[in-house]
């Protein structure tokens, strides 16, 4: 997948981008889901998000081109690269949870990996919400700040997910090998929440910037 945007002024080439891989978050999050709920074609579904991966791969080295080709950048250039790191970041550990069912040959997934991958959808819809706002400038800039706190919710959530999961993993399991396949699991699925989390405080800086 090719993504073209030469025509578009300067200013919009970079929130496009942005909401590009805001969507692309969006759509792994929904594979993610999709897999955990649905569990069955697992080595389809993990290749579908590794594809997603690989194109929001593809997002940041545009982003990173175009920064390098911008002379004048419509938000603070460290602060675009930043929020396009990190919700690269976003991705990557979606990717490396669902790599895991399949490297660990899981059987199916637990209660609390699924509770995880639909924080995660949520997480991933508020982001998109806020990026779709960056281009609006002034006029509703502050409207992202109710979805990053609400991010910060969604992270504390996942947090408290996963202290309850690794305790009941730890309390009742005795077969160690099962134990540390779902805390990796258990722990990259939390990531993708603190990624999200810090994605959300990039853009809060961005508007206390620029509103």
């Amino acid at each position: 997948m090719k993504l073209s945007f030469s025509f578009m002024p300067k200013d919009e080439k970079f929130f496009f981008l942005l909401h590009q891989s805001a969507l692309n978050i969006q759509q792994v999050a929904r594979s993610l889901h999709d897999l955990m709920l649905n569990f069955e074609n697992v080595s389809a579904k993990v290749i579908e998000i590794k594809e997603l991966e690989e194109f929001g791969d593809q997002i940041i080295h545009d982003i990173t081109h175009s920064l390098h080709t911008t002379f004048v950048t419509p938000i603070d250039r460290e602060d675009i690269m930043a929020l396009a790191g990190r919700l690269d970041d976003v991705i990557d550990a979606i990717d490396e949870a669902a790599q895991y069912t399949l490297a660990y040959k899981i059987e199916e997934p637990t209660e609390f990996a699924m509770h995880l991958s639909t924080i995660i959808v949520s997480c991933a819809d508020q982001l998109e919400r806020a990026i779709g706002l960056l281009s609006t400038r002034s006029s509703k800039l502050r409207e992202i700040l109710p979805l990053s706190v609400e991010i910060n919710r969604l992270e504390n959530e996942a947090d408290q997910v996963l202290s309850r999961a690794l305790g009941e993993l730890f309390s009742n399991g005795t077969d160690v090998v099962h134990i540390l396949k779902w805390r990796d699991i258990y722990n990259t699925l939390e990531e993708a929440t603190d990624r999200a989390e810090d994605a959300a405080n990039v853009l809060e800086g961005i508007v206390l910037k620029h509103s």
